[in-house]
């Protein structure tokens, strides 16, 4: 019932239409009536009782009543459908909207194979439940009671020796509802697990044939695909368990109508119309019990697809907006207060404090795994501390909302993303606006523009799936160019050059030297030449700053950047290394 109240939250709008559809969802069960009536009319009044007169007009009624019941039940058919496309439009939007609301935390431990099950699968069966099931019910049960009713009005005693098989057909229908619901939620959860490997074979391809390990994703797909098959399985046995008794009892209906029916009539209490009335009739009883294994098969995974739709839509982020928008014309402080961060399997950042001042470079180096991204990704608010805080202009980066905290940032990250769309496209990402010639004029500043006139399309050329044909270092510069583009107050550039060769990034650094006034600049790299310059280079390890200074400063402390140096120049003697 919790499913069906959460889906009436998005039928309410539609409820109008909906009631008036199953108005005429009445009207058909109740014209489904007529002709058995005008059935057995015609054999007591007109074969029987000779009253040929009343032949063409029961025909016409007959005629009449199929024709407006055909007209009707495919009027509300399309109605019924139209709610549903309508009503699975909205909840679509609001599941995506829902996604785009959720942090990184969600994306940490959810599958994406499991985010399109409920975005396809389990959206079409709510669609299904909602243009197909909720009339078919409807339909069903009315037609069954309208059916009953109507044999009581011509003969108790027959009606009576026909429902008593309906009781353990309803005993029947009530056990396989109850054992083939738990089905529907394994197979609905296995479907979601074969779809993240899928996805995860499909994004990873290079990574599978780079490592010839197409046979084993080949196994770990047969595994999980085995067990999907299992789990269905599982269901049709189910079926096979209870349907030939639901398809059996049905069955037993014409052979007691029959058998009762024929001695009633011998023994003159029934007439051969109303048995041929009771006889058009069955088909009211058998066919609504025929389909409750079905209409019990579609409640069953739309319980189940609601259940995961509706626990998605209820999922908050960990990440509250806060509500401070004031736009600042000059950029403020930024200060990192004793801050500490968990993923929840231990310590990624411990004890950070530093100011960066406007204008000014924060350079962060440090090995694979100290926390280098982690600290950025907190000031963006990817991620919220676990102790301490974060200020910017001196207020706390939770009070801010998050869409004029991010707005004021561009960011280049580690994990260079491209969406497929024109190489334009991709660089006005964040300034729709733009025009081509500023679009030009960020590629310039990012060492792009060259190798991207060089394309036979040039900035109309269409990029593939994640930068499928591009190089690494040229979709370093894309992404470069994509944040230049925004002119951020805070520019973040993640192991920005690190595809790219020692020149090229040589001179991106010249053109970001030229353009820094009046940004605030985070420098994550890896490489000396990148940081040098910087006012102030943080040494991470271990989630720690070991470390912090300038580049002279921290070449005579003889420590890890020292190390670091000596590894990437040579030994140098210090003095000459302090002027580098």
């Amino acid at each position: 019932m919790q499913s069906l109240r959460w889906a009436w939250g998005y039928i309410r709008k539609y409820k109008m239409r909906m009631f008036f559809g199953l108005a005429l969802v009445l009207l058909v069960s109740t014209l489904n009536m007529a002709n058995p009536y005008l059935a057995g009319r015609i054999v007591d009044d007109v074969i029987y009782g000779n009253n040929r007169s009343l032949l063409w007009p029961m025909l016409g009624l007959m005629v009449g009543c199929t024709v407006i019941r055909t007209i009707v039940r495919y009027g509300y058919q399309l109605m019924f459908e139209n709610i549903s496309q309508n009503v699975i439009f909205k909840m679509r939007e609001n599941l995506f909207e829902r996604l785009m609301g959720l942090d990184f935390s969600f994306y940490d431990r959810t599958k994406t194979g499991d985010i399109m099950a409920r975005m396809t699968g389990d959206m079409e069966a709510i669609r299904h439940f909602t243009a197909w099931t909720i009339y078919m019910i409807v339909e069903n049960v009315t037609i069954f009671i309208f059916a009953v009713t109507f044999m009581f009005s011509i003969h108790v005693p027959l009606t009576l020796a026909i429902l008593v098989v309906t009781p353990i057909i309803g005993f029947f229908a009530f056990r396989l509802s109850n054992d083939v619901k738990p089905t529907f939620t394994e197979i609905r959860n296995q479907f979601a697990k074969l779809n993240s490997v899928v996805q995860e074979n499909i994004s990873g391809n290079r990574v599978v044939k780079a490592f010839a390990k197409e046979n084993y994703e080949i196994e770990k797909f047969s595994n999980e695909n085995e067990t999907f098959r299992a789990r269905n399985l599982q269901s049709a046995r189910i079926w096979e368990k209870y349907l030939p008794v639901l398809d059996s009892l049905a069955g037993v209906l014409t052979v007691v109508m029959i058998l009762t029916g024929g001695i009633m009539v011998i023994n003159g209490s029934l007439t051969i119309g109303e048995l041929v009335m009771f006889n058009s009739l069955i088909w009211a009883l058998n066919n609504p019990i025929r389909s409750a294994g079905w209409l019990i098969n579609d409640v069953q995974r739309f319980i189940a697809s609601a259940e995961k739709v509706e626990e998605l839509l209820l999922t908050k982020s960990q990440i509250i907006n806060g509500n401070h928008q004031n736009v600042q014309e000059k950029q403020a402080d930024i200060e990192f207060d004793h801050v500490y961060f968990s993923y929840g399997n231990g310590p990624a950042l411990e004890d950070i404090s530093f100011t960066a001042k406007p204008g000014q470079t924060i350079a962060i180096i440090g090995p694979t795994g100290s926390g280098k991204s982690t600290l950025v990704h907190l000031l963006n608010r990817f991620y919220d501390v676990t102790e301490g805080a974060i200020y910017v202009g001196g207020r706390n980066v939770k009070e801010w909302h998050l869409h004029q905290l991010r707005s004021s940032m561009g960011m280049v990250m580690q994990d260079i993303f491209l969406f497929s769309d024109t190489i334009e496209g991709n660089i006005a990402y964040g300034s729709p606006n733009a025009s081509i010639e500023a679009v030009q004029i960020a590629a310039g500043q990012a060492e792009a523009h060259e190798f991207i006139a060089s394309l036979p399309d040039g900035y109309d050329t269409i990029v593939g799936e994640r930068g499928v044909g591009l190089s690494g270092g040229q979709k370093q510069r894309i992404a470069l160019a994509r944040a230049l583009l925004k002119n951020p107050k805070v520019l973040i550039l993640d192991d920005t050059t690190s595809s790219v060769d020692m020149e090229t990034e040589e001179r991106i650094q010249k053109t970001l030297n030229s353009i820094q006034e009046g940004k605030t600049c985070f420098i994550i790299a890896h490489r000396i030449s990148s940081v040098k310059e910087a006012d102030l280079i943080l040494v991470l390890n271990n989630g720690r700053i070991i470390e912090r200074g300038t580049h002279d400063q921290l070449l005579m402390q003889r420590g890890y950047y020292y190390n670091v140096f000596q590894n990437q120049y040579g030994n140098f003697d210090i003095h000459l290394m302090a002027g580098m």
